[in-house]
């Protein structure tokens, strides 16, 4: 028999107000044990007293999530000290192939588990399903190493930054950008394109927002690998920002939250310009619908990149929490429901924001994540 997470445990978590830590970043490989110490063999009910929790909860996947993971875990410690909680920021790709490989017990992806990663996850789930929750939400921003242009944001269509990644246009003073900005200083420096050199969620988004709103400009399929020839790369979210931080006239992609002091594009949005910011993400994602195959475990959806609606930033990341929703012992089980009820809490969520400018869920969307976590269970 299942033995269901209680209901008041997941309550006392979200009810809290402390914020987390542990170790972040620590490499978590296939095959390693992260099974809670004297967590037993799946016996007895798996609900546990907030604070009475014990046990290693390894997770791996999306850079993105990286600032925000260290705010969450450093808030679920502060509930439950006994519980080692650990992130390794090796991308989306890498996240994915972790959890269903069994090294990990839950993972981070910017990109939803595509048909053939569902089907193997019931095998890695102990015959159960896979559980796919939208706890990140966060603008992507496109970011350039230009000084001196005389304006906060350098304004441009999909069309455009299409053809600029795909190489059509090499110089920033191309009239397709000086037309775009009238007011901005443009000099003659040659555009320099920095793309992920890792497996990453993010490239997936990006170059699924040049697809479909790029008007024909970029003719690749979107994926999690960058599909042409490189003139720099950088790896994860890191690596592409100080890619393009030390090459005056690059350009990339990356989480907003990670732009630091780099410019970042304005995107033209039916009539007007739309710099990011969580509230601009978050509009993007009230305009889109769920995907097709959604479900109440996995809650994923098909973002509308050509949405015209008011203050919409359409080149918007949401990045998901995967984990099973059966585990072999009890005590995986306890950790992970808590460790996740904990990200979709209120308090988790503004501890996410605060630490990496994402968007809060909606409390509707609150309400749907947190059912799903209530399915978790020990077999």
């Amino acid at each position: 028999m299942k033995k269901s997470i209680r209901r008041g445990m997941l309550a006392g978590l979200a009810a809290s107000t402390a914020i987390v830590l542990a170790a972040c970043g620590g490499g978590v490989t296939a095959g390693d044990s992260a099974s809670p110490s004297g967590s037993g063999d799946g016996s007895g009910d798996t609900a546990a007293p907030a604070g009475e929790l014990s046990g290693n909860l390894a997770g791996a996947g999306a850079s993105a999530q990286g600032k925000a993971q260290e705010g969450w875990m450093a808030g679920f410690y502060d509930a439950e000290p006994g519980v080692t909680v650990s992130y390794d920021a090796v991308g989306s790709g890498g996240g994915r192939e972790q959890f269903l490989a069994g090294g990990t017990l839950f993972a981070g992806t910017d990109s939803i588990f595509k048909e053939d990663e569902i089907a193997s996850a019931t095998d890695r789930c102990f015959g159960g399903e896979l559980i796919e929750l939208p706890l990140y939400i966060s603008p992507i921003a496109v970011i350039y190493n230009l000084p001196d242009t005389g304006v906060e944001n350098i304004q441009l269509d999909a069309e455009t930054i299409a053809k600029i990644f795909a190489g059509e246009i090499t110089s920033w003073d191309d009239a397709a950008i000086a037309d775009q900005n009238p007011d901005a200083t443009l000099p003659a420096t040659s555009i320099t394109v920095v793309n992920r050199s890792d497996d990453s969620g993010t490239t997936e988004n990006f170059t699924e927002y040049l697809s479909e709103a790029g008007n024909g400009a970029w003719t690749e399929e979107p994926g999690d690998a960058w599909p042409i020839a490189s003139q720099q790369s950088g790896d994860g979210t890191s690596g592409m920002v100080t890619t393009v931080a030390a090459a005056e006239g690059a350009i990339g992609y990356a989480d907003a939250s990670q732009a630091g002091d780099l410019g970042t594009v304005a995107l033209k949005v039916g009539e007007e310009y739309v710099p990011f910011s969580p509230a601009a993400a978050a509009t993007a994602v009230d305009a889109s619908p769920l995907t097709e195959d959604a479900t109440e475990k996995r809650i994923t959806y098909a973002l509308d990149r050509t949405t015209t609606a008011a203050g919409a930033y359409p080149l918007v990341l949401i990045s998901y929490l995967a984990a099973c929703d059966t585990y072999d012992n009890a005590g995986d089980a306890a950790n992970v429901a808590a460790y996740l009820g904990y990200i979709a809490s209120e308090a988790g969520q503004e501890r996410g924001s605060e630490a990496a400018g994402s968007a809060p869920i909606s409390s509707e969307l609150r309400t749907q994540v947190e059912a799903a976590i209530e399915m978790i269970s020990a077999s």
